[in-house]
């Protein structure tokens, strides 16, 4: 075998290697990047559902001061009325 036909192998057989190898790295490279997109939405929903939670909760805080208020007027009503003579 001369040096020519050996660089010629050579060409044949690096061509496909290296072919192969990039196919691999971008393959890797893909799924890195989906795997950072599912990352980077759960974050976002995660914070999305932080940020509604808090919100709840404050509405949950407010509606019980109101019923505590409305239970107090009630409570204050009852007691004019049995005042009055008459029965809750």
């Amino acid at each position: 075998m001369d040096a020519a036909m050996v660089t010629a192998l050579a060409a044949l057989i690096g061509g496909p290697v290296a072919a192969a190898a990039a196919m691999y790295t971008g393959r890797g490279a893909a799924r890195a990047a989906r795997e950072g997109s599912a990352v980077n939405g759960f974050s976002s929903l995660t914070n999305e559902l932080q940020e509604e939670r808090k919100e709840l909760r404050e509405e949950v805080r407010t509606l019980r001061l109101e019923l505590a208020a409305e239970r107090q007027e009630v409570t204050r009503l009852k007691g004019e009325l049995a005042r009055r003579g008459g029965t809750p």
